[in-house]
């Protein structure tokens, strides 16, 4: 199947969609679920040019991949400057991860620390440590992280957790997770790619 964005609109990409086929967006995976773009995911440059994508859904897929950096700075080339991504992952202490043998990448709070773009606010004691110990390989990838919060459950009567836990994630995980463990860590990420245009990409 040919691995085009729809000609008007925005671009979007699900990046390892599985059943989740969404009408005008580019649905990618290497397996065949009907009416997705096939390819394999961990083979890079993806079949896009740079900077062609406005949004990006990775959706229960970063855990399974072989390289995280890899797919990381892969994520932030397909990007146009400024375009949402908005990652969903298994959280490492939960039985999401550690239950499913085929995860191989484990998530935490800060896992797009080494990638964060810091420009422009005050930095926290640990954010200033982490930017001196970057582990990013010396990838381009940079992005502003909007948001990242835990997601305590699907179940309903679960979520009122999530105000709770969210207070101060960072701290929330280093010292409580362990007892009252989410299911699940969700990230908003802004490409920040300066100097390019975002109207690049074909």
């Amino acid at each position: 199947m040919s691995a085009e964005a729809p000609s008007n609109g925005p671009r979007r990409l699900n990046v390892g969609c599985g059943l989740d086929i969404r009408p005008g967006w580019v649905n990618l995976d290497q397996v065949d679920y009907g009416g997705n773009t096939l390819t394999d995911l961990n083979q890079y440059p993806w079949p896009f040019p740079d900077s062609h994508f406005d949004e990006v859904l990775a959706s229960h897929i970063l855990e399974h991949m072989g390289n995280f950096n890899a797919v990381v700075t892969e994520l932030w080339r397909v990007s146009k400057p400024g375009a949402l991504i908005v990652v969903r992952v298994p959280f490492f202490l939960s039985t999401k991860f550690y239950s499913e043998p085929d995860h191989r990448v484990p998530f935490g709070i800060r896992s797009f620390d080494n990638y964060e773009d810091f420009s422009g606010r005050t930095l926290r004691f640990y954010e200033k440590w982490k930017l001196g110990h970057r582990t990013n390989y010396g990838s381009p990838a940079r992005f502003v992280v909007e948001e990242k919060k835990f997601h305590f459950s699907n179940f309903a009567l679960l979520r009122w957790l999530n105000v709770f836990i969210n207070l101060e994630p960072v701290l929330f995980e280093r010292f409580f997770a362990t007892w009252l463990t989410p299911e699940e860590v969700w990230f908003r990420l802004r490409v920040s790619k300066p100097g390019v245009k975002s109207g690049t990409g074909a």
